[in-house]
């Protein structure tokens, strides 16, 4: 139904700065959460940022506050992730997802639609 594709992932120096995007085709409307989710080597699939589509409300995780924001051109239907002041632990394989409906704080498995995944790598 809804096809996402990110990009704009690569290799940075640690205190960089880097833009994902994420571009949706297919069935889409405005209603429905947009979020960023991240995944390194051996662990588990971590929530980054989510934005409501209609309204941008945002919300961010811990590790990533101050340092990330989320934003979004409807007519373009393509999310951005600004990611500055990069640290080698961000390092990881991210992935833009897509949820029918308003919820922020929704989870990896509660996401209906994926993306491919970009890798960005944060050397030292």
């Amino acid at each position: 139904q809804v096809q996402l594709v990110e990009s704009g992932g690569g290799l940075v120096q640690a205190g960089g700065s880097l833009r994902l995007s994420c571009a949706a085709s297919g069935r889409t409307s405005s209603s429905y959460t947009m979020g960023w989710f991240r995944q390194a080597p051996g662990k588990e699939r971590e929530f980054v940022a989510a934005i409501n589509w209609n309204g941008g409300s945002t919300h961010f995780a811990d590790s990533v506050k101050g340092r990330f924001t989320i934003s979004r051109v409807n007519v373009k239907n393509t999310m951005y992730l600004q990611m500055n002041s990069l640290k080698p632990e961000d390092t990881a394989v991210y992935y833009c997802a897509a949820l029918y409906g308003y919820s922020l704080y929704a989870t990896a498995a509660e996401y209906d639609y994926w993306g491919q995944g970009t890798q960005v790598t944060v050397s030292s």
